[in-house]
């Protein structure tokens, strides 16, 4: 009995001895975990941020570059802080702000690396370097800020800012994982919409550590380093020169102008007033800026350029113009009356030629255009033959890019809108509902139309070349400002409507600047200028807004322009004279009429609508709380990093 004990014991020893063996030789032999732990104690992945590409104007000037800073990281499993009071000293914050900072870092977690302070300066990285051995867990990774060598086109250029909770999940849903959470992204414009180009490609540098933190040198000799390639460069179509120059004729105005090659659809310049200095959205103040912007009653953040959308007014009877030639509805010698129309005329006269209605801007003659275009049809039954002829004339104006978006390299265009009948058997609750009589407002741009600066420029281009357009774009080339631009942007885009059509609205729009619609004062006697006055309604302002659509010269044109300017009531007096001189500065590089450039400087039209008695106004911000941008819209949520994620935690301490 003793014997068998004695050997269960044994057994159980033996047993035992093997476990421990196996164990031993798993862990040792066949799992590389500890391995693995070892080597990441003693090998720090230092990730590299590729510089963001630059961007040039047409003359190869530098618009946009990077000036060098390094982020702060915290790991804080990983975090030892043996001093804090020296540690904030270095750092230059409070205890209070380290504090907070370092709560919010675990918070987000305690295993990955959290962004603790951004865009230290060069100086500041060599005053503090050393003194970080001290301190495990904290990390330096290379970074940039946007820097601008001009105060004009923030809305163009767009801006860079820290990668949002959204944008992360979406990246995730993508199976992508780029960005980390305190990486920059482009959030509008051409930062946005070239976003992959300007990004580059990020490296990992691996460095040896001792126990004690110390940097012994690259792993394996720098064998494993991945290189970080920066961005490509952007040359784009702006002339800086020029767009400063047209954004000075917009100074104290609300509006946009918009400049186009008409040749290669590049955009020369792209007004959007008011406006901000791209500067604001750059550093460590772009939070607290961005705040400032979102709540300014102007909007300066909406690229009017292609986000606001006006009545085309009279400039659209240009459209009318080529479509009813187009479609037989009229020729260059129809005459038509004015008896009977309750509509302003311009003419004077009681009957109107189709140049003279042109020059003169003559709505009962458009009226009676639109209203040939419209019944243009063999049906007899009248709401049918609205409905037929809409139709075509509807997909007959969609071949000038109104109704659609055109297909800018920037974000967040709008459409606009082009009635059809659908939306008007919505609007009047049926089919058998509505007819001309109900519509024809829209023949002179008034009404339900709806259009954007940008769309003006191409129609103002598109008349130029005589029938065709390159979609407008800011890009010429990438990486090489000799290249090419996307092939999007090299194919011409035909509107369907003979040469002929063009020469004659042509020589009508000649004589709207010379002897027409125009101001005398603007004239440009050894330029020839062709253009087309309107005035939008605007039921909302002390005046409605004034647009003028034009180009130069007559033959051979270098420049497409439109001017759009809120409650600058007309298109002659108004928006007409700073496109003309926006004109004149392109192609002469001078401006003939100093006075009245003095004048249009000075002009202030800008104006806040007060609100409606209907809505309660806006209340002050509380202290506790604090706006943040989501979506693309603002809203206020309570003062800590958990509901305001979007950005730095520095951003949330200045703040306060």
């Amino acid at each position: 009995m003793q014997e068998v004990k004695k050997g269960i014991i044994q057994g159980v020893v033996i047993l035992v001895a093997l476990i421990y063996l196996a164990k031993l030789f798993y862990l040792q032999v066949i799992d590389e975990g500890y391995s693995e732990a070892a080597v990441s104690n003693a090998i720090e992945q230092v990730v590299q941020i590729p510089y963001r590409g630059q961007i040039y104007d047409r003359k190869g000037n530098l618009i946009v570059y990077n000036t060098p800073t390094y982020d702060l990281f915290i790991t804080p499993k990983k975090a030892r802080i043996p001093d804090t009071l020296r540690l904030c000293n270095l750092l230059g914050v409070t205890k209070v702000q380290f504090d907070s900072m370092y709560n919010v870092a675990k918070t987000y977690s305690k295993f990955k690396p959290s962004l603790f302070m951004r865009q230290l300066s060069v100086e500041d990285f060599a005053r503090i370097q050393d003194a970080m051995v001290d301190y495990p867990g904290f990390t330096f990774e290379t970074s940039a800020f946007r820097t601008y060598n001009t105060s004009a086109l923030a809305n163009t250029l767009g801006y860079v800012a820290e990668v949002s909770p959204k944008q992360l999940e979406d990246q995730e849903e993508r199976g992508e994982n780029y960005y980390r959470q305190g990486d920059y992204i482009g959030q509008s414009g051409l930062e946005k919409q070239y976003e992959e180009i300007l990004r580059g490609r990020r490296g990992m540098k691996y460095i040896m550590k001792d126990v004690h933190g110390v940097v012994k040198g690259p792993w394996k000799g720098g064998a494993a380093d991945i290189v970080p390639v920066a961005g490509k460069n952007l040359y784009t179509s702006l002339d800086v020169e020029l767009q400063q120059y047209a954004d000075s004729l917009f100074q104290n105005k609300s509006g946009s102008l918009v400049a186009i090659d008409p040749s290669t659809g590049e955009i020369l310049a792209m007004v959007s007033a008011p406006t901000y200095d791209p500067k604001m959205l750059s550093g460590r103040n772009y939070s607290k800026n961005y705040a400032r912007l979102a709540l300014n009653p102007f909007n300066p953040l909406l690229n009017r350029a292609l986000q606001g959308t006006y009545r085309p007014g009279s400039t659209f009877k240009t459209i009318e113009t080529l479509v009813g030639l187009q479609d037989g509805a009229i020729t260059p010698g129809t005459v038509l009356g004015h008896s009977g129309i309750r509509m302003n005329c311009h003419c004077g006269s009681s009957s109107s030629t189709l140049h003279r209605a042109i020059q003169m801007s003559c709505n009962p003659y458009f009226y009676h255009v639109f209203r040939r275009i419209i019944y243009n049809n063999d049906e007899t039954n009248v709401f049918k033959k609205s409905k037929v002829g809409l139709t075509r004339w509807h997909d007959r104006v969609a071949k000038f890019g109104i109704g659609q978006k055109l297909g800018v390299d920037l974000p967040y265009e709008r459409k606009g809108l082009l009635p059809d009948v659908e939306y008007y058997n919505k609007r009047n609750k049926g089919e058998n509902n509505w007819k001309f009589s109900n519509i024809y407002s829209v023949g002179i741009g008034e009404g339900e139309l709806l259009v954007t600066p940008l769309k003006l420029a191409n129609v103002a281009a598109i008349i130029a070349n005589r029938g065709w357009y390159i979609t407008p774009h800011l890009v010429r080339a990438i990486g090489n400002p000799k290249g090419d631009p996307l092939p999007e942007f090299k194919e011409k885009h035909s509107v369907d409507v003979d040469y002929r059509h063009f020469e004659t609205l042509i020589a009508g729009m000649s004589d709207a600047v010379r002897a027409g619609t125009v101001m005398r004062a603007a004239y440009i006697p050894d330029l020839e200028i062709c253009g087309k006055t309107g005035t939008s309604q605007n039921p909302k302002g002390p005046a409605d807004n004034s647009v003028f659509i034009c180009f130069a010269p007559r033959n051979n044109p270098k420049i497409a322009i439109a001017a759009v300017v809120d409650y600058g009531k007309w298109g002659g007096t108004t928006s007409a004279p700073i496109a003309m001189m926006v004109a004149e500065k392109y192609i002469k590089g001078t401006v003939s009429h100093k006075g009245l450039e003095r004048e249009l400087m000075n002009k202030n039209l800008l104006y806040l609508p007060p609100p409606s008695p209907r809505k309660k106004p806006t209340p002050l911000l509380p202290k506790d709380r604090i706006l943040i941008v989501e979506n693309g819209k603002v809203k206020s949520v309570p003062a800590t990093k958990s509901a305001y994620p979007q950005f730095s935690v520095y951003d949330f301490i200045t703040m306060q």
